[in-house]
């Protein structure tokens, strides 16, 4: 039995769907999503979820997982990995992993989250220390927890700066501690063999695609969809409530005078700043096996993606 991780990568709009597609049934695979967006209940046309006659071409896991208005973390996420993909494996097919969350995707590479366990008291002491001393008495305690340095710590962003504190304050270790341990801690995934492909595409063609796919999105009908996701307290998590295209239709909900075209313009534009910002991600974050350039115009050859498995 083949039970390598196959890693299909890429931006936003790069076409990593239908050569998903083609590539598990090529060579009998399940597609696991890596996507902080699609694990979301509704949250379909702004995610660009694979249709439902898309997803009965080979089974599909990684969707629809939590209600939009609970957080889903990674560490969630990889728990649910980690049992989807013994599954899959004991059926006798492959895994294809696919998706365009670096973050996410990383976690089958490199540790991406601490054990360290924060009680609600440590979490209220660094809220109230924030509170009466703001961000250079957070700074302050987080320095005299730590003599020898703060290591990564961006000390001019307050969330980093109070999650470093309460880590520190609830496992009695500096920040170099941690990050020394936390650089040697395991994954589940380090008992399997990992081939990872990053799709890219000539940087104008990905900028109309985006484009593109914004307009589509509002015509399909994103603004009816997060009209009844606020309504089921998308707003209730940050992170769903800042996707691209869920931001702007809420906005725009809130202040509705801006015309379609510019609507579905700001998506654009938000769109590719995002693709920067992942193709910077992919670049620094992760050692791609390979990199496969698409053809403009074309959806790429998935026998071509990997050595024949």
């Amino acid at each position: 039995m083949d039970n390598t991780l196959y890693c299909l990568a890429g931006p936003t709009a790069v076409g990593k769907t239908e050569l998903s597609l083609r590539w598990a049934e090529l060579y009998r695979a399940e597609i696991l999503y890596c996507d902080a967006v699609s694990m979301y209940r509704g949250m379909d046309i702004g995610a660009a979820k694979p249709t439902a006659e898309e997803q009965a071409r080979v089974p599909h896991h990684g969707l629809d997982l939590s209600p939009a208005s609970e957080p889903f973390t990674v560490a969630d996420y990889m728990a649910y990995a980690a049992d989807t993909i013994r599954a899959i494996h004991a059926r006798g097919n492959r895994v294809l992993i696919s998706g365009g969350s670096g973050f996410y995707l990383k976690s089958f590479f490199a540790p991406v989250v601490d054990n360290v366990s924060v009680p609600p008291e440590i979490r209220q002491t660094v809220r109230d220390l924030e509170t009466a001393e703001g961000l250079s008495g957070m700074v302050h305690a987080l320095r005299a927890c730590s003599p020898q340095g703060m290591g990564n710590v961006d000390l001019l962003n307050p969330r980093r700066v109070s999650r470093a504190l309460e880590r520190c304050l609830a496992s009695g270790l500096s920040v170099a501690q941690l990050e020394a341990r936390f650089a040697t801690m395991p994954t589940p995934f380090d008992a399997y063999p990992r081939r990872l492909c990053v799709l890219m595409r000539n940087r104008d063609e990905l900028r109309a695609r985006a484009a593109v796919r914004a307009r589509k999105m509002l015509a399909d009908g994103l603004i009816e969809e997060v009209r009844q996701l606020r309504a089921e307290g998308l707003e209730q998590n940050v992170s769903a409530a800042s996707a691209i295209g869920y931001r702007e239709v809420l906005a725009w909900l809130d202040h509705p005078d801006a015309d379609m075209d510019s609507l579905a313009a700001e998506i654009a534009l938000n769109t590719n700043k995002l693709i920067k910002k992942q193709i910077s991600w992919f670049r620094n974050q992760l050692t791609a096996d390979w990199l496969y350039e698409m053809a403009e115009g074309e959806c790429g050859q998935p026998e071509e993606l990997f050595p024949q498995p």
